[in-house]
């Protein structure tokens, strides 16, 4: 039977945050939650078990990435995404609007859609709502993004009032649209920093009665205090009986900041891309094993960390070694930390807000995390 459904379990009594249950059609989904990021069908380097076995619940790909690779005869032939990359748990696809601010220089908005060259051969691909929603039905995912405007932080207001109207009404569009049996479809609240804008896009995307609201347009270039601002807002608009998302948001601080104001979903490449340049999170913040001072280093990357890599014992200085040399189990390995790393957290943050600890949880741990780069 089709389904979509979100349960609140636990209200933590001091602030916004929450624990929950997303129901799919693929079963379970824990809140709050980080979903891997895989664009393309793949979260680099680690397959489809490797995701499965850090016990993510759902993962993330891009309908605009898919749509140009493999592409969708492909994805029709295997009957989506799901049989196309053996991942039988929830999947949800961003709608190509991120692009839509990443490739400024190669795409023109109109009210009607959005006009691509494509970044791998210059070819020419119109995106209307309505498309977005149709490639987003044969990917097959059990949760669909409406097309948006990402804007950029420092656009004005005159131009960020009407990138929201066309928002709103690509928003609506996709609402009409006929969706997947089973397929939820999230609307996304936009509106940069202006506080009264984000409002007004809050009750907006409420009144369509989306499955659930994601806030779109932050962790884009802003700083974290404008964004904890407008997250401050938002956290009284959204809709209570719906799962928030925020967009592109991986941070451990500022997922643990987000949690608090009510913020159910994340997602972000940060864990995976970082890894494979060599820095990597621990509980007293982030280091770079490309420095000099890991060569030699025979510990591993955290002790008791029971990811794989750090589990069997590989050291700094080996992982070091295979970071420089730009070797793929090098990639493999701190991803994999990377991931244990977000995914714990995670698991611990639904923990803490169940047993009514989550306040001295979050003290605790970003007293002990310096969330500043480690340079040597």
């Amino acid at each position: 039977m089709a389904m979509f459904k979100f349960t609140e379990i636990r209200k933590d009594q001091k602030s916004q945050a929450r624990t929950g249950i997303i129901e799919t059609d693929r079963g379970e989904i824990k809140t709050p939650v980080f979903m891997p990021v895989g664009t393309i069908g793949s979260v680099k380097s680690l397959s489809s078990e490797e995701i499965y076995n850090l016990g993510a619940d759902i993962i993330l790909g891009n309908a605009y990435h898919l749509y140009l690779r493999p592409g969708l005869e492909v994805l029709k032939e295997f009957g989506g995404l799901h049989n196309f990359m053996n991942w039988e748990k929830s999947i949800l696809t961003d709608s190509g609007g991120f692009q839509v601010f990443s490739l400024a220089n190669m795409r023109k908005i109109t009210d009607e859609g959005v006009e691509f060259a494509s970044h791998i051969d210059g070819s020419s691909h119109f995106f209307t709502p309505e498309k977005v929603m149709e490639i987003q039905k044969i990917i097959g995912s059990d949760i669909a993004m409406v097309l948006d405007e990402c804007v950029d932080p420092e656009a004005p207001r005159e131009y960020v009032l009407k990138s929201l109207k066309r928002t709103h009404d690509w928003a609506k569009r996709s609402k009409d649209f006929p969706k997947l049996e089973g397929q939820a479809v999230f609307g996304i609240v936009q509106g940069s920093v202006f506080k009264d804008l984000r409002i007004e896009s809050a009750k907006f995307i409420k009144d369509l009665n989306f499955e659930g609201v994601a806030v779109g347009g932050l962790a884009v270039g802003e700083s974290r205090e404008k964004r904890l601002e407008v997250l401050d807002i938002l956290s009284e608009e959204l809709p209570k009986n719906k799962p928030h998302y925020l967009m592109g948001v991986g941070e451990p601080v500022d997922i643990l900041e987000s949690v608090e104001r009510g913020i159910d979903m994340f997602d972000c490449v940060m864990p995976t891309r970082m890894a494979r340049n060599g820095a990597v999170w621990t509980i007293t913040g982030r280091i770079n094993l490309r420095n000099a001072k890991y060569t030699k280093d025979k510990t591993p990357i955290e002790v008791g960390c029971g990811c794989l890599s750090c589990k069997a014992g590989y050291s700094k200085g080996y992982l070091s070694h295979l970071i420089k040399n730009n070797e793929i189990l090098g990639h493999r390995l701190t991803t994999l930390h990377n991931l244990h790393f977000l995914l714990s957290l995670m698991e611990n943050i639904r923990e803490s807000i169940n047993n009514g600890s989550f306040p001295t949880f979050k003290k605790d741990f970003i007293l002990k995390f310096n969330d500043k780069i480690d340079t040597g």
